[in-house]
């Protein structure tokens, strides 16, 4: 394993920093997660308009999460919500980044 490895693990198991979460594949049994949260806004461009957008994004890890799809669902402190659009990896293949629409 490597130091990035390492310390990824750790930010994963922080309370401060991570939460508990349940992954739902589609079609598959509920499974306890750890997951990173970030409530980021995000600004579009759409020829000379900005449209201003809340987003929910998290990461999740791959080890604990191989194969995300669109369509699966995670419930975080009793929200339930559902991936939306192509999950993408980080450049080491250890974090999956997610958006999420409410279910």
């Amino acid at each position: 394993m490597t130091a990035f490895a390492i310390a990824l693990d750790l930010l994963f198991t922080d309370g401060n920093i991570a939460r508990d979460a349940v992954f739902v594949a589609e079609g598959g049994a509920p499974r306890l997660i750890r997951v990173v949260m970030r409530r980021a806004d995000e600004v579009t461009t759409f020829g000379e308009a900005r449209l201003w957008s809340e987003t929910t994004r998290i990461d999740l890890r791959v080890a604990e999460v191989p194969t995300p799809r669109p369509g699966d669902r995670i419930e975080i402190d009793g929200e339930a919500f559902l991936i939306q659009g192509e999950p993408i990896r980080d450049r080491e293949r250890l974090v999956w980044t997610v958006n999420l629409r409410p279910a």
